[in-house]
This record gives C-alpha cells, structure tokens and sequence, in this order.
C-alpha cells in the first residue's frame, strides 16, 4: 500500500474573492471553520477554488496561505494540474517548496491529449517532484477521462498515489479497482457518490459539501470506515437534496452563494462565472433551510 495522504472528508475549499484579489483573512476563518468541523484535508486552489481565473500571484500565495495557516492541523493538497506540463511542473515544484503535502493533477484540457498523452504528462511531473500526487479525472470539463488500463499504468510510478474519481462512470471504476488494487487509492470526487465508492474501497472524498456542512461530510466517511455502512448511506440520504441543491449550477457558483448567505464573506465570482438563477437561488435556499443552515 502506498502512502495515504488522508482517509475521510477532504474538503474542496473555496477561494474568497474581494473586488481587486484574494480575501485571505476570510480564507483562514474558512479554513478553521472547517478544520473545527472535522475535515481531514484542505485542498487549495482546485475547481471549487476557481483556480482558472486566479492569477499566477494570486494562485501561488493562495497555496502558502493555506499550508501556512492550517500548520499541520491537517494535510494541505495543492491543485497544480495544467493543460501545460511545463507549467503544472512550476506549480508543482512551488507547492512543494511552500510546503504543501500533496498534489492535485486534473487531466489536461482543451488541447487535451491521448491515453499515452497523459501517461507522459503525469509521469514527467512525477518523475521531477518529491510529493505524493493525487490525479483529477473529470472528464465533463476537461473533455478527456482517464481510461482503467492508463490508471494501471500510472499506478506503477511510487509517487502517484491517488485519484480524485469525478468521472460519474462506475463500471469504469470497478475496472480500475480490479487492474490496480492498493496501488492507487481513490477519493470521490462528488458528493452524491461517496458511499457506492467507499463499498468499492475508495478512501474517502474531496467534497464540495465539506464548505458548508464539514461535520457531516466527515461523518459519511466516518460511518462507513467505522462498519456503519447503513448510516453513513442513512446521512448521504438525508443530505441528497442539498448536495442536488449545491449541484443546480456550475460549481463553484451555489457553494460561494450558500456561503455568502451563511454570513461568510466568499465574495463574488470570477467572470465568466455568474450569480444564480432565480429557480437555482430558490432550490438552494429551501435545501439549507432545511438543513437548518438558514433560518425559516
């Protein structure tokens, strides 16, 4: 068994945004908040994190600022996937000096690439990084999906030790389980699917959710590594119409929404991210009220 950077709830986290960059002291009230909610990990600077429209600056001092204010309460993993190897490389090599624990790799995109494409992507950063990586297949925005055989072959490097799964596809992941084994862990990459993927031995999830309902999050993850496998399912269940809820619309746009209305200062959204619909605003509400995460 490789490394394991973290079993359970990781959370996505999102980047808060003044009008003119990063709004770092309401990103380290988000990190406490959800370190005090029972995260196992923080993971800066990924989709949820609307990594693709920081600038360089501000998506390198987004990823200091988280290692520097979790201080090893938990394992930071820093989002430094690219469409440019050359360049996922630099972010990867400066995570590793700012003292981040992890990578987060997503599958090139727009330009793409074929399988043997992304076996010498992920394998060039691989072989010129010290740091366990966690690779991202989600294939409805990169327009590419890592194929079980090309996992197989991934899985051999030592320091690929992980993937985030968001492809949606199970019976390509029970392939993957069955041609890799314990050489590659895998962590959901949705919220709706991280029961079905612990039964097939997943580690856990890196959630969405976890911004808003941490403890819960957690909980699922906990439940089911624990043997509760009926009430880890009982609390997915009962959380199914926020997670649909905070799903209605690209994401990051209902978790930064469900977080301003919190009282949290997440800010605005980066063009061309745009606010939500008055039908979208409406589901989101009525789910977190529910919830008992805005008053009736």
């Amino acid at each position: 068994m490789k490394e394991v950077l973290f079993t359970g709830a990781g959370v996505a986290i999102v980047t808060p945004f003044t009008e003119t960059g990063v709004n770092f002291l309401e990103l380290g009230r988000l990190i406490d908040f959800t370190i005090k909610g029972g995260v196992d990990a923080i993971i800066i600077a990924g989709t949820t994190g609307e990594s693709s429209t920081m600038t360089d600056e501000e998506h390198k001092e987004a990823i200091s600022y988280a290692v520097e204010h979790t201080a090893g309460r938990v394992p930071v993993i820093a989002g430094t996937g690219s469409n440019d190897t050359d360049y996922a490389l630099q972010l990867s090599l400066y995570a590793q000096e700012a003292g981040a624990n992890g990578l987060l790799l997503v599958t090139p995109y727009y330009n793409k690439t074929s399988q043997h494409g992304l076996i010498e992507h992920f394998t060039y950063i691989a072989d010129r990084v010290e740091l366990p990586i966690v690779l991202y297949n989600v294939p409805s925005r990169t327009g590419v999906s890592i194929a079980p055989e090309t996992y197989a072959a991934l899985a051999e490097h030592p320091r690929i030790v992980a993937t985030k799964e968001a492809s949606g596809d199970m019976t390509a992941l029970l392939k993957t389980r069955a041609l890799c084994g314990d050489k590659l862990g895998i962590y959901s990459g949705n919220d709706d699917q991280i029961v079905p993927i612990m039964a097939m031995g997943g580690l856990g999830v890196i959630s969405v959710l976890a911004n808003i309902m941490p403890q819960e999050t957690h909980e699922i993850c906990r439940r089911f590594a624990a043997g509760d496998v009926a009430g880890s399912a009982a609390l997915q269940i009962a959380l199914a119409d926020l997670i649909a809820a905070l799903f209605c619309d690209v994401n990051p746009i209902p978790v930064k929404t469900a977080l301003n209305l919190m009282g949290c200062a997440a800010g605005p959204l980066r063009r061309p991210l745009t606010g939500m619909s008055t039908a979208g605003l409406t589901q989101l509400r009525a789910a977190m009220t529910r919830h008992g995460l805005l008053k009736a």
